[in-house]
């Protein structure tokens, strides 16, 4: 069994920063994906980023490319989103789950072992 726990939201200004992280226990491995997506009220659930196993290679979305950063520390069994330059659009849930899918892979039904998430607010 694998349990996903995300933390770090918040509410936070038009152009601040906020990191979150998402600490996963069970059977994962170094070798599997992780990914982070975004939920808004009323929207479909959107992928954000993914990153390796290894933790070398990433993939953004565009609608964060340059302004979001996803990072692991396989030591500690967490994934990392550390997002600059917050925008009142990018006000959601956000949810982490490991891919079942090569990497990089960005559609939902591609990822199991969701998180319950952790809600950003961004004001303007």
């Amino acid at each position: 069994q694998v349990q996903l726990v995300e933390s770090g939201g918040g509410l936070v200004q038009a152009g601040g920063s906020l990191r979150l992280s998402c600490a996963a226990s069970g059977r994962i491995f170094s070798t599997d994906a992780m990914g982070w997506f975004r939920q808004a009220p009323g929207k479909e659930r959107e992928f954000i980023a993914d990153i390796s196993g290894s933790g070398g290679r990433t993939y953004y979305a565009d609608s964060v490319k340059g302004r979001f950063t996803i990072s692991r520390d396989n030591a500690k069994n967490t994934v990392y989103l550390q997002m600059n330059g917050l925008k009142p659009e990018d006000t959601a849930v956000y949810h982490c789950a490991r891919a079942r899918a090569a990497f990089p892979t960005v559609r939902p039904y591609n990822f199991e072992y969701w998180g319950q998430g952790t809600q950003v607010t961004v004001s303007s």
